[in-house]
């Protein structure tokens, strides 16, 4: 078999495994524990959450672990929408998100939010100009992907964030999963972003939500402080430092995969196109690692 579903799942980095593999036998304690084990551990946590804030240009206070993209995005817009239901109820968004942002906006609508969804133009990316008249003082909410999983199409996030200036009560949510290792990360101007490593050879099961020091969230799992207030549990070592790995290694190697990626694509295009049936969707300026 062919594989090429790598924005679906990518196959683990064999470095990526080993660092996961390593960390859980050498830590056995729980980094929130006070023995020495624990104690141990909760450097070793601060070292790698310090290293993946580094990579990523953010606060390491910034940085929530979750089990992946799909409770990163419903951490971040329920636990926007619910910390300012006092300011607004009303929320913005695109046909183009992920399952777990579409079925989080419909299940705040069932609860009294209100949603409009953006138009798409015909390169896929957002209508900006229709984003700037549906904005109103009680949006408290835009959420958009930085790359769509099907077109490829880099949405315009810089241009998001210049509009949203003049709303100080809306927050901007980033879904960055098609995104890491692929395309330049715009990290201005955008409150929160949703990452999954198992997009770029990191572990299933392992998640990232980057959030801005100054928003806050209202937590959806309770019951301890973890690594950070906003999700509890007890903080699993290994697999941050999977994610440290595997965020290395695919910042480092970003253009020399992009290049590799670009030949194949271009290899893929031209030889479908001999085929009168098939119509090329992607356009433009689309990441190469997704070709409709």
């Amino acid at each position: 078999m062919i594989y090429l579903d790598y924005s679906a799942n990518t196959p683990v980095d064999p470095a990526v495994l080993e660092a996961f593999c390593k960390a859980e036998q050498t830590y056995i304690g729980n980094p929130n524990s006070t023995h020495c084990a624990g104690l141990t551990a909760c450097e070793e946590m601060a070292r790698v959450t310090d290293h993946i804030a580094g990579l990523l240009g953010v606060e390491p206070a910034g940085i929530i672990y979750t089990s992946g993209a799909s409770e990163s995005n419903n951490l971040a817009i329920k636990g926007i929408a619910q910390a300012s239901r006092s300011t607004g109820r009303h929320m913005i968004s695109t046909v183009l998100e992920h399952a777990s942002v579409g079925g989080t906006l419909t299940a705040l609508q069932q609860q009294g939010w209100e949603v409009d969804l953006l138009d798409i133009q015909r390169d896929g990316t957002i209508d900006l100009e229709q984003l700037g008249d549906l904005l109103r003082k009680d949006t408290i909410l835009v959420s958009v992907c930085a790359v769509d999983s099907e077109l490829g199409t880099v949405q315009p996030i810089r241009q998001i964030t210049e509009i949203l200036k003049d709303f100080p009560n809306c927050r901007l949510h980033v879904d960055a999963t098609q995104a890491i290792g692929k395309t330049e990360l715009v990290m201005d101007g955008v409150d929160t972003m949703s990452i999954a490593p198992h997009k770029f050879y990191g572990l299933n099961g392992s998640g990232l939500l980057l959030k801005k020091s100054s928003v806050i969230i209202e937590p959806q799992i309770h019951g301890g402080s973890s690594t950070t207030l906003y999700r509890s549990g007890t903080p699993a070592l290994a697999l941050a430092v999977s994610i440290e790995k595997a965020l290395q290694l695919t910042l480092t190697q970003q253009e020399e995969r992009i290049r590799c990626v670009r030949q194949l694509n271009e290899y893929l295009k031209t030889a479908l196109l001999h085929y009168p049936s098939v119509r090329i969707n992607s356009p433009e300026g689309a990441v190469p690692h997704i070709l409709n």
